[in-house]
């Protein structure tokens, strides 16, 4: 039953205007991924630049690039794009135009994976040394977290030169501003760990650093964890606090997820199907206490989904991940026919991380114009890309050192 008929369409069809004084066109986002798709020495390709074009074409408002690094000795993987002064500026050039087509925007989401960097491209470091099954890092001192204003200012500085529409600074998903927010991995006792305010301190310094370098009328989102989902881990009450600290910066747009990609933690994204939006409660808390838009991040699958969400003002805007890799014209066809979502896979008894994996490469597949002929098993894909990663392991040595 299409609950909301044509006013659906309207109210994902809306405009919305950011604090900076910039308009997004709709209320559809392509939320930032781990695409693995740039050539291993940190640059864009081709085949990254035809995917984010696509999305463009397809009608999404925004596009965020997930897990654009602004140091490269502490990458997510050897596929990240990385922003750094000797970076390829005509092939992020050429990125950001494609990908702003037709009135789109696209975005770096501005990264560190700290304790999750990938092992073996760098030695990990995160705000606390941890030594648990599965993870070690080293703690981080004070002068590399005093460095880190610079270097994502650096990074917003290049990625304005190149023509990309804002920035996201990642904050979630256990990665390092992350494991500074949640008390389970940051143990510190100066003025970077302990309470809430103090755990955000390196943050603030960070949104600081990046609205100086790039001026007033230049998109700042954020990406936060609602919950870390965890024991020990970000509260609901700490997630809270948080929204109230950010509603004092000059950020723009605050996009809500969960979870993390610690080793043996629950991930909200490696299930085979889900069961509607995940944070919708957290984001309804989060809108009365932040005059900043709200955008939700995760298990949309249907349009009345989207369309119910931002009818009841939990959020400002819906951010899509796997259905807009199912079908990247999905924003078109929301805002234009009377259609729920895409057809989700099944799949039956998939090895760990053989989803996401599955997803990834279908990734590959859009961006050369083939997901026509994408037949991979989840255990395929995951080999094919453990295997790439692999090979653009040595590019990256060779690259960075």
């Amino acid at each position: 039953m299409n609950k909301f008929g044509n006013n659906a369409k309207n109210l994902l069809g809306q405009p919305l205007d950011l604090p900076c004084g910039v308009r997004l066109k709709n209320r559809l986002v392509k939320s930032a991924m781990s695409d693995s798709l740039g050539d291993g020495a940190g640059n864009p390709t081709e085949v990254q630049t035809r995917l984010y074009e696509r999305w463009a074409e397809g009608g999404a408002a925004l596009s965020l690039i997930g897990e654009v690094q602004t140091n490269p000795h502490y990458p997510e993987k050897p596929g990240n794009l990385v922003l750094v002064p000797d970076a390829n500026l005509t092939a992020l050039q050429t990125l950001a135009k494609r990908g702003s087509t037709n009135g789109s925007h696209i975005w770096p989401q501005l990264g560190h994976a700290g304790a999750l960097a990938y092992g073996p491209i760098s030695d990990p470091k995160g705000p606390s040394s941890i030594a648990v099954k599965g993870l070690h890092c080293d703690g981080m001192s004070l002068a590399e977290i005093h460095d880190l204003p610079r270097t994502y200012a650096q990074a917003a500085r290049l990625a304005q030169k190149a023509g990309f529409g804002g920035v996201q600074i990642h904050a979630g998903h256990g990665f390092l501003f992350s494991q500074f927010l949640s008390p389970l991995f940051n143990h510190r006792t100066d003025a970077y760990g302990g309470t809430v305010q103090r755990r955000f301190r390196v943050i603030g310094e960070v949104i600081d650093a990046v609205r100086q370098a790039i001026g007033p009328a230049y998109p700042i989102g954020i990406k936060i964890n609602s919950t870390d989902q965890l024991d020990g881990g970000l509260t609901t009450d700490d997630a809270l606090r948080l929204v109230q600290l950010l509603d004092e910066t000059s950020v723009d747009l605050i996009d809500i997820s969960g979870g993390t990609y610690f080793p043996g933690a629950a991930s909200s994204s490696e299930g085979t199907s889900s069961t509607g939006p995940y944070f919708t409660d957290f984001a309804r808390q989060a809108k009365k206490i932040t005059s900043i838009p709200i955008m939700l991040t995760g298990g949309f699958e249907t349009r009345n989904q989207a369309a119910s969400v931002l009818a009841d003002g939990s959020a400002d805007a819906i951010s899509l991940a796997r259905a807009m890799v199912l079908n990247p014209s999905l924003a078109n066809t929301w805002l234009n026919d009377a259609s729920g979502g895409p057809e989700f896979p099944t799949f039956d008894a998939p090895p760990r991380g053989g989803v996401t994996a599955w997803y990834s490469m279908r990734l590959t597949a859009l961006g050369e114009d083939r997901e026509e002929q994408f037949v991979l098993s989840p255990a395929e894909a995951l080999e094919a890309y453990n295997s790439r990663d692999a090979m653009r392991c040595e590019t990256w040595r060779k690259r960075f050192g």
